[in-house]
């Protein structure tokens, strides 16, 4: 069974001076996983971690963050104003969004934030919108079809449909969009993809890892573009239930060395800096809701009515959530 990070006491403590309901954050717990993370891709020099801000936009914890040498990924116009009121600027910020407003551009540009592009359409949206293009540029890769690497080490299967998302270029696309870039002044390229959603399994990464360090050399040695990082995106999760096993960050880096050792430095590209995009993984171990239990309530099923609703949630009406 899991062990809090607060006693009963301390909550009683806190509840007298902050009614609930209300978040509570482990401090230490962050700021040692944000260290673990870090540790586990230090063979990388260029690594950075872009915590996703939708995650938990909170100023405090993206200002911890940041202390912790973490960037942010932001989504939204609001995100990025956040981010900047939180002391981001320029490389710290990656900003990766769909359908998305001129103005939105135009203030990622303004920050000196890396944009990463959802689709072809948005090279001549960025174009239109700021006049020019930056010199470093990111695109989104969606593979298609089901992404699956069976049955993990861990006894979790991995599995989802990315060509069922409305993200990312299809692989045609991103040739024929990293050749347009560079016709026009595009010097430096990013390549990033998003497969799998909260997976519980160490080979999660280095698969994915394996497919982009491939595809990377193939677009490098077609297309002559400078790629400068790869984005792992998110995807690592967290258990939700006693029974099932964490991942472990430092297995994860080792098997994402692997494939960079193996893909990337015989094609030349072992200067490629390694970022991820890391939400649950970063914070949801880490923080909890604390609210009191109000009713008892004996119907066809026993109920605990509590003083928080739907509105307290971080993703609102999970009723199946554990």
């Amino acid at each position: 069974m899991k062990k809090p990070f607060v006693t009963q006491e301390q909550l009683q403590n806190i509840a007298a001076q902050y009614p609930t309901p209300f978040h509570l954050y482990d401090e230490r717990g962050i700021r040692e996983n944000a260290r673990r993370l870090k540790a586990a891709f230090s063979w990388n020099p260029g690594f950075r971690e872009y915590f996703a801000v939708k995650a938990t936009p909170t100023p405090a914890i993206l200002k911890l963050l940041r202390e912790e040498g973490c960037g942010v990924d932001c989504s939204s116009l609001t995100e990025l104003m956040m981010s900047e009121r939180c002391g981001f600027g320029g490389e710290e910020i990656m900003f990766s969004s769909n359908d998305t407003p001129p103005e939105e551009f135009s203030m990622a540009y303004r920050l000196g934030a890396t944009i990463n592009l959802d689709d072809i359409t948005h090279i001549d949206c960025l174009k239109e919108a700021l006049g020019t293009l930056p010199e470093t540029v990111s695109c989104r890769f969606n593979p298609g079809g089901v992404f699956s690497i069976g049955a993990s080490k861990e006894g979790f299967q991995v599995m989802d449909t990315p060509g069922d998302a409305k993200y990312g270029f299809t692989r045609e696309q991103l040739f024929e969009g990293f050749r347009r870039l560079k016709e026009l002044g595009v010097k430096y390229f990013g390549l990033h993809s998003f497969l799998a959603s909260n997976t519980l399994s160490n080979e999660y990464y280095p698969t994915l890892a394996g497919i982009l360090f491939q595809l990377a050399a193939d677009l490098k040695r077609e297309t002559g573009c400078h790629i400068r990082f790869i984005n792992l995106s998110g995807g690592v999760g967290v258990p939700y239930r006693p029974e099932q096993t964490a991942n472990d960050i430092f297995a994860i880096g080792e098997g994402v060395r692997r494939q960079y050792e193996s893909i990337l430095v015989p094609a030349g590209m072992g200067d490629v800096a390694i970022f991820t995009e890391l939400g649950r993984f970063m914070l949801a171990p880490y923080g909890c809701l604390v609210t009191r239990a109000i009713h008892e309530k004996h119907t066809y099923k026993e109920y605990i009515g509590v003083d928080a609703c739907a509105a307290d949630l971080m993703r609102p009406a999970m009723y199946g959530a554990y």
